[in-house]
């Protein structure tokens, strides 16, 4: 039994260096993920696949984060909305539309793995990681686009993969850079967090693992570590006989603790079917031969991999990878796809109006908004005013964090105050000096809690939903007035 075979991981440039392929030959290496640093473009991307199938073999997993929204790995396909603004559009088969549609580009440049979509419920605010991924805070209507979504996905021959179980949706750490603690008593877990994933359980393909400790399950282990999580809730209670697979190995909130090597040999003994140690050649290496070394000793029990292995063949035998041509014409029917699905999530807070025709725009940007190792960068703010002043007269005021916005010293003029929040942060808790006529909320929809003006929110900055927001604000379309999840006063 091969170590590798319990493995997806990645690679840190754009080609497969040849210490690396040898490396993944010696152990059987199963499975891939690809990120955005590493697609450079059509022509790279498919000779990259070509090169992963070359060394992993024709039951590789070729996987990535295509979520929708700001967790974009392939930014030359078309842009597809997150579940919240899917959640606002609150229409199953819109969501089965996109679902279908974001599967069809994966499948023609060989991806067979998607790691989508969000089962998580946003309910908490503060949640600095989760926000405008989840499909809304209320677990069965959440949970019914989630699979809405699945179900076209999954007909495009991509498998999906939710996540983050049992719920990363109630936290205030990212697990990127801390250990989360939800304390929780396991009758709310079960009323709120578990629903998406128990009416996931007997239909989506896999699942993916949390890096957080809920007290009420285990007062120890984080999910991903869990055997009473993993095996004793997820399979035993709640039916699960799918893939499992662990959330990134080298996130902090796990490498800080135990390291990605003993890490991967824990999450196997409690209950996962696949690791993820992502790092370089020697974080690779040692992970591999780590679990190699647990397997011939008999750490891991023989019957739980075989079950594993089992496992991992059927999906990789229910979605093989399959590359092929993604038309121009099929493109630019997805692009307007997205552009509807974008355009029916905008969702208006308060009294929130366009602009005036005529007006003479002050906007209030993020000059360079970061992206956060799982989202990408936001919208930069030259690139907004470039699109708005194809249609107004603008004065561009940047600032270099969200936490200078509410001091500004703005004077009420004769034109229009518009705030356009392009960065995942929030705002401070803080005596605002001056008052937007209107706040765009890009990303965080929860930014509109922070800020005293009425906002429209659109859940995303890619190309397609900045149209969506320009036809708004020239009073081309309407937006929806219910968020789809909490925000609280504006």
């Amino acid at each position: 039994m091969h170590a590798g075979r319990f493995v997806i991981t990645g690679l840190p440039g754009t080609e497969l260096s040849p210490d690396l392929a040898a490396l993944w030959r010696r152990y059987r290496v199963g499975g891939v993920i690809l990120f955005r640093h590493n697609v450079v473009g059509p022509r790279q991307l498919r000779r990259l696949v070509a090169d992963l199938l070359e060394v992993l073999g024709p039951g590789a997993l070729i996987s990535v984060d295509q979520e929708g929204g700001a967790v974009l790995r392939l930014p030359f396909l078309p842009s597809p909305p997150p579940g919240m603004s899917l959640g606002a559009a609150d229409d199953p088969e819109l969501a089965r539309a996109v679902g279908a549609a974001t599967a069809r580009g994966l499948a023609a440049y060989g991806f067979n793995l998607n790691f989508a979509p969000v089962l998580d419920l946003n309910t908490n605010p503060a949640n600095p990681v989760i926000a405008e991924r989840s499909f809304g805070a209320d677990p069965e209507r959440a949970g019914e686009l989630a699979l809405a979504w699945h179900e076209g996905h999954v007909r495009q021959g991509v498998a999906t993969t939710g996540k983050h179980f049992p719920g990363h949706g109630d936290t205030t750490v990212d697990s990127h850079l801390g250990l989360p603690v939800v304390h929780k008593r396991l009758d709310e877990l079960r009323r709120l967090e578990l629903v998406p994933f128990a009416q996931a359980a007997g239909r989506v393909p896999a699942l993916m693992t949390a890096h957080i400790v809920y007290p009420e399950l285990d007062g120890e282990l984080p999910a991903t570590l869990s055997q009473r999580i993993l095996t004793g809730l997820l399979r035993q209670e709640l039916g699960y006989d799918g893939v499992v697979v662990s959330d990134a190995l080298n996130m902090r909130a796990i490498a800080d603790r135990w390291g990605a090597p003993e890490a991967a040999v824990r999450s196997l003994a409690a209950g996962a079917d696949l690791v993820m140690p992502l790092g370089d050649l020697a974080l690779q290496a040692a992970t591999l031969a780590r679990v190699q070394e647990a397997l011939d000793r008999g750490e891991l029990d023989r019957r739980q991999m075989e079950a594993s292995v089992e496992r991992i063949e059927r999906l990789a035998e229910r979605f093989p990878v399959r590359t092929g041509p993604y038309p121009q014409a099929l493109q630019g029917e997805d692009r307007a796809l997205f552009v509807r699905a974008w355009t029916r999530g905008l969702t208006a807070v308060g009294d929130a109006a366009p602009p005036p025709r005529g007006a003479r725009l002050r906007v209030v940007a993020q000059a360079r908004p970061p992206g956060d190792g799982v989202s990408e960068a936001g919208a930069s703010g030259a690139e907004l005013v470039r699109l708005l002043a194809q249609y107004w007269e603008v004065q561009p005021i940047f600032v270099e964090g969200p936490e200078e916005v509410p001091g500004l010293e703005l004077s009420k003029g004769d034109g229009f105050d518009l705030l356009v929040s392009n960065s995942r942060r929030l705002y401070p808790r803080t005596e605002w000096r001056w008052r937007p006529d209107l706040h765009v909320a890009l990303w965080n929809p929860f930014a509109a809690a922070c800020v005293p003006a009425p906002a429209l929110l659109s859940y995303g900055f890619r190309p397609e939903a900045l149209e969506a927001v320009l036809a708004w604000l020239r009073g081309e379309v309407e937006a929806r007035g219910r968020p789809p999840a909490p925000l609280g006063p504006t």
